[in-house]
């Protein structure tokens, strides 16, 4: 498992934007293709579970992007 978290780490080194992007689509889309399979009844249920997901994923990740945007524009 180390390994494989070296391998996701060497990646994410090697990538740029881009590829991030493109990660991100891919992702999205595998999401939307799941929400579509899921019963009408149990949507109501996945709508604030995913919605709890997204909140608690978005929140780090754009705290640690604006931590790295006000740092740069201090240093410049």
């Amino acid at each position: 498992m180390k390994k494989l978290f070296g391998y996701a780490d060497e990646y994410i080194h090697q990538s740029d934007w881009r590829d991030l992007a493109l990660i991100k689509f891919c992702l999205m889309s595998i999401g939307v293709i799941m929400g579509l399979c899921i019963p009408k009844e149990k949507r109501k249920l996945a709508l604030p579970i995913v919605g709890a997901v997204f909140a608690l994923t978005y929140v780090p990740l754009m705290t640690k992007f604006f931590r790295i945007i006000f740092g740069a524009s201090r240093e410049g």
